[in-house]
């Protein structure tokens, strides 16, 4: 069940910041490390240097991989193992895992973007394509009325890039170009290998950019967000889908259950990996729940001095 919560609209700028949290798994909230501030006073050379190994160790252990603490650099290669690893079967194992529902929820998700003509897009974890292919359609959609209503095309065509750090995902993606039903699909995307982190992009390029199932996977999210806001044009929208915490009890406890003893042995069965799919279901449990996100997300943009509004979809 999809309900929505508003946030208010605090200045000209409408970036939106969009958390579909999609009612599954439990989260214990997001760990953020505070660093001590460093003494005035002259202290032996020994102790400075001890209190900077301590430092560097709190810096290094400050990031999920489930239900481990690992570094950041150790955190990017490992969760692109994870994806290299189950990017063949990707495709088939959402649909086993959900059901079939993620369609239905991904459909939700990019019609909140109201794409139009002309539209610049940039979806980043972007693995596979399978939002960004939406994301087209409903862009040529728009291009079409758009003739209709004005008697002419419009003056730039839509276009769409899916920006992954993984390129075996991209390549899973890439396969499924051509089987495509959408006007112009080869034309209209684009497919760029890149850190969520340090986009490869000019300031203001996209007018929308979305992250599906993908932000809990970062190992740095105020520098992904930050990121987000510096390649947004004035006015843009981010939008991310993502799973959080279930508030019924009941349902919970059958999530639970399940998550934890079937999906990682349909996993095993399957894609012959039970470890990458343990993984994935560890890190839906350490993700910020929905107030988690909503409050993180907005700290983070307004420490880019960026007015905005935040919409959360549950």
């Amino acid at each position: 069940m999809l309900a929505a919560q508003g946030g208010r609209l605090l200045g000209r700028a409408s970036v939106r910041v969009t958390s579909a949290a999609l009612q599954l798994g439990r989260t214990e909230g997001l760990v953020r490390t505070q660093h001590a501030k460093k003494s005035s006073e002259p202290v032996e050379e020994t102790t400075s240097t001890s209190a900077n190994q301590n430092d560097e160790r709190i810096v290094k252990e400050d990031v999920n991989f489930g239900y481990f603490k690992v570094g950041r650099t150790e955190h990017k290669s490992m969760v692109k193992d994870v994806f290299e690893k189950v990017a063949p079967q990707y495709d088939v194992m959402n649909d086993f895992m959900s059901f079939f529902m993620h369609r239905l929820w991904k459909d939700s998700f990019v019609s909140s973007l109201n794409p139009f003509a002309g539209q610049r897009h940039l979806d980043v974890a972007g693995g596979t394509g399978d939002v960004a292919f939406r994301v087209l359609k409903e862009i040529r959609k728009a291009e079409q009325d758009y003739v209709v209503q004005h008697n002419k095309e419009s003056e730039k065509k839509g276009t769409v890039c899916v920006c992954d750090i993984n390129p075996a995902m991209l390549e899973e993606g890439k396969k499924k170009v051509s089987g495509l039903k959408i006007p112009d699909a080869l034309g209209g995307l684009s497919w760029v290998e890149s850190d969520a982190e340090s986009l490869p992009f000019e300031n203001e390029s996209f007018d929308t950019y979305t992250i599906s199932f993908g932000i809990r996977n970062v190992s740095d999210i105020d520098a992904c967000l930050k990121e987000a806001h510096r390649v947004l044009k004035k006015g843009g929208h981010f939008c991310c889908l993502e799973f959080s915490q279930v508030n019924s009890e009941i349902l919970r406890q059958i999530y639970d259950l399940y998550s934890m003893n079937v999906i990682p042995y349909i996993g095993a069965a399957y894609a012959g990996d039970s470890n990458s799919y343990q993984y994935l279901v560890e890190s839906i449990r350490k993700f910020p729940d929905q107030v988690g996100l909503y409050i993180y997300s907005f700290r983070s943009l307004l420490s880019t001095l960026l007015t905005c509004s935040i919409f959360l979809l549950f």
